[in-house]
């Protein structure tokens, strides 16, 4: 019960404050009655499967992303739309071109859709580069990924 009220509560600050480090999110669950060891956050972050984004004060904060087939949280979403500026195919791969800095987080929003037919992407900079496993399903996935920005 405490691990589940601890990431619960994790979840909570990163998506009311911009958190940088574990030393921060330390910090943070200590004010908020938690004491934690940097090792324990360490662990619930990858539990929790949480990425790092650029945030608005463009330092790079923790951010979650549902791990579900669902889009997840409007926060999420948002994140998603915000970074994505175009999507195009070649073949059997689909790439994503994104706002500087963000491509990361979008590589792991693709990942945690887990959608079947993709097999896999990777990430530079600002592009975002997803295999999937036959031409005719990368009609469906760049319908998808248009759907959730909004294209």
């Amino acid at each position: 019960m405490v691990r589940s009220a601890r990431q619960s509560k994790i979840i909570e600050i990163i998506s009311d404050f911009e958190i940088e480090t574990q030393e921060e999110l330390v910090s943070a669950l200590c004010n908020s009655g938690f004491e934690v060891t940097q090792a324990t956050i360490s662990r619930d972050i990858k539990e929790l499967g949480l990425i790092k984004i650029v945030g608005e004060k463009k330092k790079y904060k923790y951010a979650f992303v549902a791990n579900d087939n669902q889009v997840g949280s409007n926060k999420v979403a948002s994140i998603f739309k915000e970074s994505v500026i175009w999507i195009k195919a070649s073949a059997n791969l689909v790439v994503l071109k994104t706002v500087r800095g963000t491509a990361s987080a979008v590589c792991g929003f693709i990942d945690k859709l887990s959608i079947q037919y993709v097999l896999g992407c990777v990430y530079g900079d600002d592009t975002v580069m997803v295999v999937v496993d036959g031409e005719e399903n990368t009609t469906k996935l760049i319908s998808r990924l248009k759907e959730i920005v909004g294209l």
